[in-house]
């Protein structure tokens, strides 16, 4: 006899802690499945004796609908039924929303310093069909070359909606944040895939497969995951879904239908007319310029006009949520005529190398610096110079008459394992609007990143309101340099011309304050002052707390 009919699988059933559970072993077909599970059924009903279902999941099959709730690290991990319309998608995702809110669970959560931000949980989109044959992405694999082109060519879709943790080594890095060839290999798998269909389904696995990754060749951890595309592994792997990781649960059921919205729409867009474009070398601008909300915005309207000319009439102020709840603004002030706003801007966050620790081999993650937006308007440039601690903001005109924007790279605090763990924190930050006819600052605002009286927050906040007192402490609309003193121009960095990073100014001189109306520097720049020939150390803090009496 073959050993195939020796080996067979059974039901378990066992009382454990006062309650029946029966382990369902794995079958091959979903009839055999629900047979079973009828079985279970009538002898719970007979015995009058509650069970509980578990053991292996049913086999994969286009007329069975999965609901699957998994316990993860932070998070209650969701996976919904599809959605053949857009009518059950609204369904799905709102009646997800009020149950999960039933539950007193959310999607948002505020931090220690109050900032309102995401609990870091996927809002994924999987694109597919009932069946592998009935996929859009293996009947037009055109499709998915229109939509990598399109993330790619407008990075604001990488990173309006994605959540804290962007880069590449995020969970859903953007294909040039992995590899310098990557955009050159890619227009060679473009050549590939012919348009309006007429090919073969695993083509576009074998275009793409070893390209759609992380730096580590992960195909899950990708901005477009194609796992389960048509994969050579195995059936499960076979079934024409593509998984779009770029996107965060964002704190409202319309604010996710907007998202999927816009989905749907580029998707019939490039059906009917795919997508030729040439994929832009962004190169180190992407990261100097699409991390700013200024630009994100811009680029973002660039695709709803596209989209309306197109003939799918998206708003974009569908939209203005999503970007003050990834950009907040963090204070604004205006002084003789000349307004300035701060603003959250994106910081990517690298994985550090290993290190060993008592509970074995780690790798940390460096969030230790921050970067924000700096926007002014009603500038004359030939007279005015927004200063961060000092030091020049390279400010970069928006095309609007007397705009300018720019960002501000600084270290928050000081973790015991980070990038550069000599460089000391540069918080709080001065902004000045600096006079140059007069020498002087005719305002100027300052930005904490904890307590500005040196409290550390010991618990986070226990509601909106707690959070928001939290963040309106942390800004005060005054605080500007005193006295006359001269504005240190860091050379501007050919790569990253937009960013003034803190970490590569030079450091200024220690200052010798003088009776009158002569400063050589501001006072907040350096921890010494010189009085009558001896030096004193005191503390940026009490030079800030004196400076502001």
């Amino acid at each position: 006899r073959s050993t195939a009919a020796l080996v067979r699988t059974a039901v378990c059933v066992e009382p454990r802690d006062g309650r029946m559970h029966v382990f369902l072993p794995p079958v091959e077909r979903l009839e055999d499945y629900i047979e079973l599970i009828v079985l279970v059924e009538q002898t719970a009903s007979e015995l009058q004796l509650p069970v509980l279902i578990e053991g292996y999941k049913p086999p994969s099959d286009h007329r069975l609908k999965s609901f699957q709730i998994t316990p993860d690290p932070g998070v209650i991990e969701v996976n919904t039924q599809p959605a053949h319309n857009w009518r059950e998608l609204v369904d799905i995702t709102t009646t997800l929303y009020d149950e999960a809110r039933a539950t007193r669970l959310c999607t948002e959560k505020f931090m220690l310093d109050g900032r309102h931000c995401g609990t870091g949980g996927g809002n994924h989109m999987v694109i597919g069909g009932p069946t592998p044959a009935d996929s859009p992405i293996l009947r037009r694999p055109d499709l998915l070359r229109s939509l990598l082109t399109c993330w790619h060519n407008h990075p604001s879709l990488s990173y309006l909606f994605s959540s804290l943790f962007v880069g590449p080594t995020s969970q859903a890095p953007r294909l040039d944040e992995a590899r310098n060839d990557s955009l050159y290999e890619l227009e060679i798998a473009f050549r590939q895939i012919p348009d309006q269909g007429d090919c073969l389904p695993w083509l576009v696995d074998r275009a793409f497969r070893h390209l759609l990754t992380d730096v580590t060749g992960n195909t899950h951890r990708a901005e477009f995951c194609i796992d389960k595309l048509y994969s050579p592994d195995g059936g499960d792997g076979r079934r024409g879904l593509v998984e779009l990781r770029a996107f965060e649960m964002p704190p409202h059921a319309r604010m996710s239908l907007v998202q999927q919205l816009l989905l749907r729409a580029l998707i019939a867009r490039f059906w009917s007319s795919p997508n030729s474009q040439k994929l832009a070398r962004w190169g180190t601008e992407l990261h100097d310029r699409f991390l700013l909300p200024h630009f994100i915005e811009q680029d973002f309207e660039d695709l709803i006009d596209e989209l309306s000319q197109a003939g799918f009439p998206l708003q974009k102020d569908w939209f203005a949520p999503h970007v003050e709840f990834r950009f907040p603004r963090l204070g604004v002030i205006a002084q003789r005529g000349v307004q300035l706003e701060l603003r959250t801007a994106i910081e990517p966050w690298h994985v550090l190398g290993e290190e060993q620790g008592p509970g074995g081999t780690a790798r940390y993650v460096d969030s230790s610096v921050e970067r924000l937006q700096v926007k002014v308007q009603g500038l004359t440039e030939a007279r005015h110079v927004v200063t961060c601690n000092g030091y020049a903001v390279p400010l970069h005109p928006t095309g609007t008459v007397g705009e300018f924007v720019a960002g501000v790279r600084f270290r928050a605090w000081q973790p015991p394992s980070c990038l550069h763990p000599t460089i000391g924190v540069h918080a709080p930050l001065v902004f000045d609007i600096y006079d140059t006819w007069t020498g002087r600052s005719v305002g100027g605002c300052q930005y904490h990143v904890s307590h500005p009286g040196g409290r550390s927050f010991e618990t986070l906040p226990v509601n909106a309101a707690a959070a928001e007192s939290r963040r309106q402490s942390r800004f005060f609309a005054f605080g500007h340099s005193p006295g006359v003193w001269n504005v240190v121009r860091p050379q501007i960095n050919p790569e990253c011309p937009l960013t003034l990073d803190l970490r590569k100014a030079p450091v200024i001189p220690s200052v010798t304050p003088v009776i009158g109306n002569e400063l050589s520097s501001p006072l907040r720049a350096s921890g010494i002052l010189e009085l009558n020939g001896e030096s004193a150390e005191v503390s940026l803090r009490e030079l800030h707390t004196s400076r502001g009496a």
